[in-house]
């Protein structure tokens, strides 16, 4: 008996507590609570876009030395840092066999010379014999068969000095050959500018056969640098050459530096299906602050709004009950530009359509529609102030509107 009241007692309790909630969900009349509205009011004011992306700062101009010939690394007169001069000597190949070559070019070359004398020798030796038997013949000391056999010989011996003369060709450009690549073997700097890389050490063989290596890079001026950005494809129709381009690097957190953007190549880069597009940058480097090989984090100017309407962005993302929802005005389909914002006139919101211009990501320029100064738009609700944490713009429990993004 004494456990059939306690239940009792309980069923009692537990009944009461339902009607309780069922109280302050319904009001005192047994009418459904109104929502509550949460309100961002329209300001006039600025609105900057920005494009966001991250680049590697390199030299304007960077040449890679290399050497035409192989060989043993014989000396290195130039180092990281080091600035060089355009024909200063910074590397030396061990030119020995090189030598070797020529002298054996020259060599041949003078026997092909002394051929040559020997054939013309000979050649004008059968011309006379040829002349003399011709003489002959017309007086009858000698026959015609003679005559023909000795002007063969000679033409043959003036063939033979053309032979002789095109082998005398042949050696001089075998010599000059070796002499280009004997000055081969003494790598001058092609620019003027700075040695931002040494890819060799002295006694290293290096070779040509199927590619020049390379020995040093060098960049002409580290007072001028350049920043190649990775643009995503969907900002890239955004920008265009000649906007001003600021950016920061790891190095110096606290500083901000300026460019300007030289050109957005056409050539896309696709890593694992994302496109991006390349933004060069051209930045002036006079303390030489910026090295090449350092990450840069750009942000890129590319619409400045002065005195307009602006709106939160999550007042456009706001979706109102069903209930509200069939009271929008407009076609969204027939009217794709325009969006539908919420504005609380009295004690419920009224929809307004209208047209969005750029946005810095937490506001939107407003460009056009029934929209004041001082207007409030709906950003949330919720019902009879039951809001329960969660995250930004979601909303909350039971009975709670949420925005959809």
């Amino acid at each position: 008996m004494r456990r059939r009241w306690k239940i009792a007692v309980w069923a009692l309790a537990l009944a009461a507590a339902g009607g309780l909630a069922a109280w302050l969900v319904t009001g005192r009349e047994g009418k459904p609570a109104a929502p509550e509205w949460d309100t961002a009011t329209v300001e006039r004011g600025r609105v900057v876009a920005r494009v966001s992306a991250t680049g590697t700062i390199s030299p304007t101009v960077t040449v890679q030395v290399g050497t035409q010939v192989s060989g043993r690394v014989q000396q290195l007169l130039a180092d990281f840092n080091h600035v060089v001069r355009k024909g200063d000597v910074i590397a030396r190949i061990d030119p020995a066999a090189f030598q070797a070559a020529r002298e054996q070019a020259e060599a041949n070359l003078a026997a092909a010379r002394a051929n040559v004398a020997r054939v013309e020798a000979q050649a004008r030796n059968l011309k006379r014999q040829a002349e003399r038997l011709r003489s002959l013949v017309a007086q009858k000391f000698a026959s015609d068969a003679d005559a023909d056999a000795a002007e063969a010989a000679a033409d043959a011996a003036r063939a033979e000095v053309g032979a002789a003369r095109a082998a005398v060709g042949q050696a001089s450009a075998a010599l000059r050959h070796a002499e280009v690549n004997l000055a081969y073997t003494t790598i001058p700097s092609p620019i003027d500018g700075t040695v931002i890389s040494r890819n060799v050490d002295v006694g290293q063989t290096v070779a040509a056969s199927l590619q020049a290596p390379t020995l040093f890079t060098i960049a002409e001026d580290l007072r001028k640098m350049q920043v190649h950005s990775s643009v995503s494809e969907a900002d890239v129709g955004k920008l265009d050459a000649g906007m001003a381009a600021t950016f920061t690097v790891d190095a110096w957190p606290s500083e901000r530096f300026r460019g300007v953007i030289r050109e957005v190549r056409n050539s896309p880069q696709t890593v694992q299906n994302v496109v991006t597009y390349d933004a060069v940058i051209d930045v002036e480097n006079p303390d030489l602050k910026l090295r090449p090989g350092m990450t840069a984090n750009v942000t890129i100017r590319h619409a400045d709004r002065e005195g307009v309407l602006k709106v939160p962005n999550a007042a456009l993302r706001f979706r109102p009950p069903p209930q509200l929802a069939a009271r929008a005005p407009g076609n969204p389909e027939q009217d794709p530009d325009r969006r539908t914002v919420w504005v609380l006139r009295g004690d419920a919101p009224e929809a307004v359509r209208v047209r969005p211009g750029v946005t810095d990501g937490t506001v939107t320029e407003v460009v056009d529609g029934d929209l004041r100064e001082g207007d409030r738009v709906v950003i949330d609700a919720a019902n009879g102030g039951d809001r329960k944490a969660g995250p930004p713009g979601m909303g909350g429990g039971m009975g709670t509107f949420r925005r959809v993004f």
